[in-house]
């Protein structure tokens, strides 16, 4: 059963209108109140498991420190590149596991200066020649690097490959070879394993329109379940009887969190898009959340009485084309995208025909596709709590930080 949405965060256009009078647009927001709401659900959702977030998900120190004092089960960060890494840990960020393999010399030998100076950084590791790298880095380096490695954990049916193209690390004796590479380099050690159920953290089931496809979804995400959970405790266990003293096993996502936790052997979960709640997170059976960040963008003409033309908006989110990956308007309730128009780099028409008189100089407020992708097109969130703006925090962006 679905969880309900607290009604503590009133959705309502001239709630926010109202907050932000005065403010030049566009603007990107958090609302707090939808946060701690978010968070709350979250917490409740992971069970017992530590829970680390994802820093691609938000890509705000602010939000990132804010996160991991609301409750103890936040704990530690998952960064999407070893640069990342480096910079939140010398901010006072620290247990930081990259997300994915690091090539570059330059990062690693940061990385290494960064455990010189006390600090925890895991590099993602799932290729020998990859791993004698690493080693050889390390070694003159004077450090140990802990390393985790990615399993992967897609299901492939005939015709179909259901999740997404990462590690090659498929079987136990995959997962071994590897870990004898690692065991051969005195300056390495496996500190982990990570398997990451995307086609079930990251695939919406209740899509509406698309009835058969929803259904056929789901029986895919039970079989992917059923698969992660025999492969990951296959593979853990293999390495801990070959003497791997693993410190965190990590699994899933947002989407993921009521299967992924019922494995014995994962210590953690991450999550992030289910602090921000973009579009893309609203079409899952099991669990809702509040939309927490969004932006807004100006009416600046009108060309029909029923079409509001906006100045900006076309923050497309990456991955695969499709309307999907549109940002979309939030408030007012019932407004919506031309559908040969979709949102435009420099304007986007929005149809309304609802109860609020909008008028040029009125803001659209619009959600974004993916979560941390919004912190890439503005330079602060302003942050709303209580129906009022209490404080702005810069994004990664608004720091002159651009990891990728």
């Amino acid at each position: 059963m679905a969880a309900e949405i607290s009604s503590a965060v009133p959705a309502e256009y001239q709630y926010y209108k109202r907050a932000f009078a005065g403010r030049a647009m566009p603007f990107a927001y958090l609302d707090l109140d939808a946060l701690g709401a978010n968070l709350r659900t979250t917490v409740a959702r992971a069970g017992a498991k530590r829970i680390r977030i994802a820093s691609k998900s938000v890509r705000c120190r602010g939000v990132l420190a804010r996160v991991l004092q609301a409750n103890p089960q936040f704990q530690g960060i998952m960064c999407y590149t070893a640069a990342e890494a480096v910079w939140l840990s010398g901010h006072g960020f620290d247990d930081l596991l990259v997300g994915y393999p690091t090539r570059d010399t330059a990062q690693i030998r940061a990385v290494c200066a960064a455990l010189r100076a006390g600090k925890t950084i895991v590099l993602m590791v799932d290729a020998a020649a990859h791993i004698a790298d690493l080693a050889a880095l390390a070694a003159s380096e004077g450090v140990t690097l802990p390393l985790c490695l990615d399993i992967d954990l897609a299901l492939d049916v005939p015709g179909l490959h259901f999740g997404v193209w990462r590690s090659a690390v498929r079987s136990v004796a995959d997962a071994l070879a590897v870990y004898a590479t690692i065991a051969r380099y005195p300056q390495l050690r496996l500190d982990g394993v990570m398997g990451y159920e995307a086609q079930v953290a990251g695939v919406g089931d209740t899509t509406p329109g698309q009835g058969a496809k929803n259904a056929l979804i789901r029986v895919l995400k039970r079989r992917s379940v059923a698969l992660a959970a025999r492969r990951r405790a296959a593979i853990v266990g293999a390495l801990r009887d070959r003497g791997a003293a693993l410190r965190l096993v990590n699994g899933g996502g947002t989407g993921s969190l009521e299967s992924t936790t019922r494995e014995a052997c994962i210590t953690e979960v991450t999550v992030g898009s289910g602090i921000f709640a973009p579009t893309l997170f609203d079409a899952y059976a099991a669990f809702r959340y509040q939309p927490a960040a969004g932006f807004a963008i100006p009416i600046v003409r009108q060309p029909r009485p029923d079409i509001y033309t906006c100045l900006g908006g076309g923050y497309v989110a990456s991955g695969s084309a499709g309307p999907e990956k549109l940002p979309q308007p939030f408030l007012p309730a019932g407004a919506r995208l031309l559908p040969l128009e979709g949102a435009g780099e420099v304007q986007t028409p929005v149809i309304y025909t609802g109860p609020e008189l909008l008028q040029p100089g009125d803001p659209i407020f619009m959600r974004h596709a993916k979560a941390g992708e919004l912190c890439e097109h503005f330079n602060t969130l302003l942050l709303v709590a209580g129906g009022a703006v209490v404080g702005e925090l810069p994004t990664y962006r608004g720091e002159g930080m651009a990891f990728l």
